[in-house]
């Protein structure tokens, strides 16, 4: 089994969010091991190590953090959150909900379901840029993961 290690990994349908988000992680030196998704059926086989990744991926290699987009296709990021939360195999991975949605519902449920951060995604390239990178230090650098 080839086992794909990733530190960050990223659900993110809108490929110009992707990429922007991408981009400024190289620009910062903390691309390392980032591997992105383009939907939440993918998110759900990549973590868990089934579907199409059932051969290169182990259920125990688990991203240290998961950035989590909610308006997706197949699976909407909520539905990812909800099965990443309530799997104890998954449920201390942090998760942060990246995303355009300022509802309130949508934040409460959320939370509500574990999520350790919820940002609404900036409009303002600047703005954007300072939260992906506040993103990597906090929760890469500074955040005190549990043991495995």
């Amino acid at each position: 089994m080839t086992n794909i290690s990733v530190e960050i990994l990223l659900v993110e349908d809108n490929m110009s969010d992707a990429e922007l988000t991408i981009r400024e992680m190289r620009k910062h030196n903390i691309i390392n091991e980032l591997f992105h998704v383009k939907d939440g059926a993918e998110a759900i086989d990549f973590i868990f190590a089934t579907g199409s990744f059932s051969e290169s991926r182990s259920i125990n290699n688990k991203p240290k953090l998961i950035l989590l987009d909610i308006q997706m296709p197949k699976v909407n990021g909520i539905e990812v959150l909800e099965k990443i939360k309530t799997d104890p195999r998954t449920k201390t991975i942090p998760v942060v909900m990246l995303t355009s949605s300022k509802e309130d519902p949508d934040i409460q449920r959320c939370y509500d379901l574990g999520a350790n951060s919820y940002i609404v995604k900036p409009v303002n390239f600047e703005s954007f840029t300072g939260v992906i990178k506040s993103l990597h230090y906090y929760w890469l650098l500074l955040n005190e993961p549990p043991a495995k």
